[in-house]
């Protein structure tokens, strides 16, 4: 058994003004993705800096909103139904993916409608740089010492102080390693070797996020005031399935649509291939 860190959740606490980890690590991934993508951005989409830094404030935004929205519709209606105060209290956690990501793809359709980008490849952006934000996302759910595993007798199992006096699978870790680092070396090796069209990219890694999520959920805590559901399946993995089907969905539709071959699409396809940027 491994001990567990124990890391204080507030980064900084001065007066009234407390900074944590949970809330830093959605800023570090957007700003994170943000510089790893600035060549495309700048370049394939034309994006000046002035809209790299609206598009980052609409995708954060969008992230937040959804994030929260989606938590309350998927997770706990009824409480908030009963607490509508608690709404806006971010700050003591409540955030899904699912939802964070359906408000991530309607900030980006909103920022394409005004700026006049190419909505597909901005969707494309996103696929990669979700990966970002994952990571560090898993990373603070680790360090808030939330979201943790099942009981378990395996080695690297760990005691969280929120989560009884048995050891744990540190399913924080597992996603963190699988839904971020893994599915963003997948998606290079994709853009590497295949020949996609602008938003195929964004349906490989729904269904990538999809599988790996699906399978972690096995070992991770089913959320208390739910339990298991359909088929002893978690609210995350019947999430998951319907990501998964739409992320294949999004691959065949976009592959059939009749794309024509410009200069700029080519420069975006060499943007995203590139194996190291500057």
């Amino acid at each position: 058994m491994i001990t567990y860190p124990n890391i204080d959740p507030v980064l900084v606490s001065i007066g009234p003004l407390t900074i944590r980890w949970y809330g830093l690590a959605y800023l570090i991934g957007i700003l994170t993705a943000m510089v790893y993508l600035r060549s495309v951005l700048a370049y394939a989409l034309g994006l000046s800096r002035d809209q790299q830094t609206s598009l980052m404030t609409t995708v954060l935004i969008g992230i937040i909103l959804g994030g929260r929205i989606g938590y309350i519709l998927f997770y706990d209606i009824i409480y908030f139904w009963h607490n509508p105060f608690q709404i806006i209290a971010i700050w003591n956690g409540g955030m899904s993916y699912h939802g964070g990501g359906i408000g991530a793809m309607v900030a980006l359709f909103v920022f394409s409608s005004v700026h006049h980008v190419s909505f597909k490849k901005l969707l494309d952006c996103l696929a990669i740089g979700a990966t970002f934000g994952v990571f560090f996302g898993r990373m603070a759910n680790f360090i808030n010492g939330e979201l943790y595993g099942r009981i378990t007798d395996v080695s690297w199992a760990m005691v969280f102080p929120a989560g009884g006096p048995l050891p744990r699978h540190p399913s924080q870790l597992y996603e963190a390693f699988f839904e971020g680092v893994v599915v963003f070396v997948i998606l290079r090796v994709i853009l590497k070797y295949i020949d996609l069209k602008p938003g195929q990219l964004f349906g490989i890694y729904w269904l990538c996020y999809a599988t790996f999520r699906f399978v972690i959920e096995f070992f991770r805590e089913p959320d208390h005031h739910i339990g298991l559901l359909w088929g002893g399946l978690s609210m995350g993995q019947i999430l998951c399935l319907v990501m998964g089907i739409g992320g294949v969905v999004m691959y065949h539709w976009f592959g059939k649509l009749d794309q024509k071959k410009t200069s700029k699409k080519s420069a975006f396809k060499k943007e995203m291939r590139c194996d190291a940027d500057e």
